[in-house]
């Protein structure tokens, strides 16, 4: 039984190091221009909501995009307005992993791991970073189907059931799991895969799944909290946007979490993609919740922390 739980824990950490890694590659195949190209990009709300959107769906991390665009407010590059569009389109931009990666893409992943280690060992710079890239994709989805089979021996232990079983059925408590679990790895991709990988094999119910990727969605604040300590008062106003935005997002679905599942299941009756479409539908209505109001949400954030050259 140790043997197959360190499997499951050995699978998670090539998971999240597999994400990390065609992360790296894709933001060194940008090679400095993209904070460039956001700057740019950010006119107007909707045109800020499309490039986090976009730049998230690239960089496979929302958590690494509000991290970089609290540094560009922080630098001036970005004001606190540009900035919290790009958030609200991050959220977005996060919930295509979880749609890719519950698809068949073995056709892909195997060409796509031999392409990567030839580009690497080729040593040339130029080809580096794309090789790296496609690594950590082939890594990602390999390491998501080890996890699978590793947590089925595990299913038939009475205590791990009960104990997720405990979890699943406990929807507040499912939530504290899912905002703890992406804090720890700065994923919520992350967290949202394990649950789908959890629910897939029956160890937990869809409902229960889905409030661990609704408290994943809180989680993945701290990297944003992290990144303005210490920083503007701007900076600061973004990464309070971020949280406001996730909280209160699941204290709206939250209550109506029960329906919410019925709804995910009359759409499909695969349990993970349950899962990913509740991820997707849950990030896109609290973006869309804002979109209209994002003067109004903006001079809601700054009310709560005023500049530093405000005066009461």
């Amino acid at each position: 039984m140790w043997s197959h739980s360190i499997a499951v824990v050995l699978s998670i950490v090539a998971f999240v190091g597999g994400l990390r890694v065609m992360r790296h590659g894709l933001e060194g195949m940008a090679e400095g221009k993209l904070t460039r190209w956001i700057g740019k990009l950010v006119a107007s709300p909707t045109r800020g909501i499309a490039t986090g959107a976009i730049t998230t769906a690239l960089l496979q991390s929302s958590a690494a995009l509000t991290a970089m665009t609290v540094g560009l407010v922080a630098a001036g590059s970005l004001t606190f307005r540009n900035g919290l569009a790009v958030v609200l389109g991050a959220n977005v931009g996060s919930t295509i992993t979880p749609q890719l990666l519950n698809l068949n893409l073995w056709g892909l992943v195997i060409p796509s791991l031999v392409i990567g280690i030839a580009f690497v060992l080729a040593r040339k710079p130029r080809l580096f970073r794309p090789g790296q890239a496609m690594i950590g994709f082939a890594c990602i989805f390999i390491a998501l189907q080890a996890l699978k089979v590793s947590l089925e021996p595990l299913a038939a232990s009475s205590w791990f059931r009960s104990g997720l079983e405990h979890a699943g059925n406990h929807a507040a408590l499912a939530v504290a799991i899912g905002c703890l679990a992406s804090a720890m790895v700065q994923s919520s991709t992350a967290t949202t895969l394990i649950a789908m990988a959890l629910a897939a094999d029956g160890l937990i119910p869809a409902s229960g799944g889905i409030a661990i990727v609704l408290g994943a969605n809180v989680g993945t604040c701290l990297t944003s909290v992290i990144a303005a300590i210490g920083t503007t008062r701007p900076a600061a106003q973004v990464a309070l946007a971020h949280v406001i935005l996730n909280v209160g997002g699941v204290i709206l679905f939250f209550p109506m979490l029960t329906p919410f599942s019925a709804w995910m299941g009359s759409l499909t009756p695969d349990v993970a993609q349950q899962l990913a479409n509740a991820n997707t539908i849950f990030n896109i209505a609290c973006t869309l919740a804002v979109w209209p109001f994002t003067k109004q949400f903006a001079n809601f954030v700054e009310r709560l922390l005023p500049g530093e050259g405000h005066v009461a």
